[in-house]
């Protein structure tokens, strides 16, 4: 028999129906697989902390459910959520930091808001890499001053975990939870969604509301569903998409704000679909094994009626890609995060929580903080011309002269990237990726692949992403889950 913490969202939800078992049984199922590999057995440390009301919600959707009145489709559904997402609950917003933790939010991020009108079961905060990995050069993934290393449970203590959202793609790979949501700026659901073998999709920036999110920059961050199967991230993106009256990026792209992404399902979705292969840099600085496992995914496609065209390029400067824009906005976004925070939070800006890491550098400063120090030393004005110029670039570079223009001229459904190789093109386009496993090196390494598209075409990359997961079925579990 499945256990219920390996089912997918539609078994659960029909289990639920049926009365095979209860939102309760679903949790505690959870709950006690936490407890058996979060810190024993692989010890992955991907969740830093339990809701303390999850059984509580749990139980309020069982009584809802009896009623004949559960509030949607993914009610009593367990969601873990990256700890850089305001709940104003039991549990710590902390972004991973140890200046933010002992620091309750005020109020409830915009997503987390519908996850809770939805009757989801919040079930915990999973651990990141400090700062949604915008703190010091060369931090490494998956690692938080507050939560300690994220492991990867492919190859724990071996393989990497993939940055920054590597708590939710642990915990989901584990199964902590069928759901989590992460955030990117640019890589962070489809590195740690490549790394440790689901599914992660980036959407369009303004499809999903930032409110309440710790910003990096807000050009492109964004929320993102991630999960074992292409279906249950479509479930889920379905909930977190939506209108935000405090969020203006989400007044645009009306024509798809409110869709329902699984109805984007379609194994023939790969037949006569033409995906481009932009070679150069993505493809060639591969690992020998991991070029043949993409390989292999290409002929998959081919096979499932897609046609491959091959040799693309973007033709943009090695150098094009900075830190620059993020430098500039970080301080800007984030002292406005901080700021409202409540008064009994130790750090309401950039500068404190600089000053904070100072005093407690044994313990906060393990690996520097060079970005926070960079981004502190800037104006946060946003008026820079060397940051507006930087913009720019960005935009024209990502989009007029790179995804846009090679799609158009190619007359293309997608591109097909390597894992994450493809993270910061799209990006800084703000356009959406959905990441799906393609198989394992011989050494046992999850590698994705990843189809990335223009602004607001979700569902069709959805849809190519599903036809691809059906034929190939490439996912396997971790092994220490089979013993």
């Amino acid at each position: 028999m499945v256990s219920l913490c390996d089912m997918t969202v539609a078994q659960l939800r029909s289990g639920l129906d049926e009365g095979s078992f209860t939102s309760v049984d679903i949790t505690m199922a959870c709950l006690t697989r936490i407890a058996r590999y979060n810190h024993e057995g692989p010890a992955v440390n991907a969740i830093l902390e339990v809701n303390p009301d999850a059984l509580h919600i749990a139980a309020a959707a069982d009584a809802r459910r009896a009623e004949g009145q559960a509030s949607g489709p993914l009610s009593g559904i367990p969601v873990l959520i990256k700890d850089n997402i305001a709940t104003d609950d039991g549990m710590h917003t902390s972004a991973g930091s140890l200046a933010l933790a002992d620091c309750y939010a005020a109020a409830d991020a915009a997503l987390v808001r519908r996850l809770r009108e939805a009757g989801c079961v919040l079930l915990g905060k999973t651990n990141l890499t400090e700062w949604a990995n915008f703190m010091t050069e060369n931090m490494p993934n998956g690692f938080s001053s507050r939560g300690g290393q994220v492991l990867n449970p492919y190859g724990p203590g071996t393989l990497d975990v993939g940055g920054s959202s590597s708590g939710s793609g642990a915990a989901v790979a584990v199964g902590f939870a069928p759901l989590a949501v992460g955030t990117e700026t640019s890589g962070s659901i489809l590195s740690p969604a490549s790394s440790n073998s689901v599914v992660g999709i980036k959407p369009t920036v303004g499809l999903i509301s930032r409110t309440g999110i710790v910003p990096i920059a807000h050009s492109q961050d964004t929320a993102g569903p991630m999960a074992r199967t292409v279906a249950d991230a479509a479930a889920l993106l379905t909930l977190l998409a939506g209108e935000d009256l405090s969020d203006p990026v989400t007044q645009t792209g009306w024509t798809v704000r409110q869709q329902d992404y699984l109805q984007a399902l379609n194994t023939k979705a790969l037949t006569g679909a033409r995906l481009g292969i932009v070679r150069e840099p993505y493809y060639r600085s591969l690992d020998a094994d991991v070029a043949d496992v993409m390989e292999r995914a290409l002929a998959d496609l081919r096979a499932c009626g897609a046609e491959i065209v091959d040799g693309l390029d973007f033709g943009l400067p090695d150098d094009w890609q900075d830190y620059t824009v993020f430098l500039y906005e970080f301080k800007s976004d984030l002292n406005r995060y901080l700021g409202h925070l409540p008064e009994t939070a130790k750090v309401h800006s950039l500068a404190d929580v600089i000053a904070f890491n100072d005093a407690n550098a044994e313990h906060a400063l393990r690996h520097g903080q060079t970005l926070l120090l960079a981004a502190q030393a800037l104006s946060g004005r946003l008026t820079e011309r060397l940051y507006i110029e930087a913009r720019q670039r960005d935009l024209d570079h990502s989009r007029t002269r790179g995804i846009d223009r090679v799609m158009q001229e190619h007359r293309l459904d997608a591109l097909v990237f390597p894992a994450n190789y493809g993270a910061g093109i799209a990006a800084r386009a703000g356009y959406p990726s959905v990441c799906v496993p393609g198989g394992y090196t011989a050494s046992g390494r999850p590698v994705g692949v990843t189809f990335t598209g223009t602004a607001w075409t979700e569902a069709r990359l959805i849809g190519l992403a599903y036809a691809y997961e059906q034929a190939t079925q490439r996912r396997t579990r971790p092994d220490f889950l089979s013993e």
